[in-house]
């Protein structure tokens, strides 16, 4: 009996399967790479969806009565971008009512009695073209905000240096209203936060406006 158990023992592998091993292998090695290597810069700015991506809101349905005060704290010609300052309580409503004030003060040609003109001489109006920049700290109602933000997210920052990081600026954005005459199709957008839909980065409360 012995030499059969033996003999049925013969051909038979012993210790565990190559295949169990390589498949421990390679999982040790995606655990190492995924815990140990850190992520880069770059994967702060992955493309994404918006954080509320539920459908946007209606600046039509904010009361006028809710525009905050305000101040223009910077000008950047080049850039044709300009960036207001709001109290530090100042509400997401007011902020919306801001933009609406902004866009009906363009549509009736009295925009640049309440901020100084973006394009003064372009055919289409002292506005045609612009970038309203709105904040709530000081700290970022600055000019090196305002061009991080124009500049864009994927500009090479050793050719634009400036003290304040695009994803950082981007975080501290209350709200963005934009003006391009130019484009017929899309002639102005807004949002509460900051994105970039070309780039697909947004801000964490980025929330798209509607007129």
């Amino acid at each position: 009996m012995a030499e059969q158990s033996e003999k049925s023992n013969q051909g038979k592998r012993v210790g565990v399967h190559p295949i169990i091993v390589i498949f421990g292998v390679i999982i040790g090695l995606w655990l190492f790479i995924t815990m140990i290597i850190p992520k880069s810069k770059d994967d702060k700015l992955r493309p994404g969806k918006p954080a509320q991506s539920v459908g946007s809101m209606r600046l039509s349905t904010i009361s006028s009565d809710l525009v905050p005060s305000f101040k223009t704290k910077a000008t950047i010609p080049d850039m044709n971008a300009i960036t207001l300052l709001v109290p530090p309580d100042t509400t997401d409503s007011q902020v919306m009512a801001l933009i609406n004030h902004l866009r009906i003060a363009r549509a009736d040609g009295t925009l640049s009695k309440i901020v100084p003109p973006t394009t003064a001489e372009d055919e289409l109006g002292d506005f045609a073209i612009a970038d309203f920049y709105i904040f709530s700290d000081p700290e970022y109602a600055v000019p090196d905000a305002a061009k991080a933000l124009s500049r864009g997210a994927h500009a090479p920052g050793e050719f634009y240096p400036t003290s304040i990081p695009f994803e950082e600026a981007m975080e501290h954005v209350r709200g963005h209203y934009a003006i391009n005459l130019h484009n017929r199709t899309t002639p102005e957008t807004a949002s509460l936060g900051f994105g970039e839909p070309t780039t697909g980065v947004y801000s964490k409360h980025y929330q798209a406006l509607e007129f």
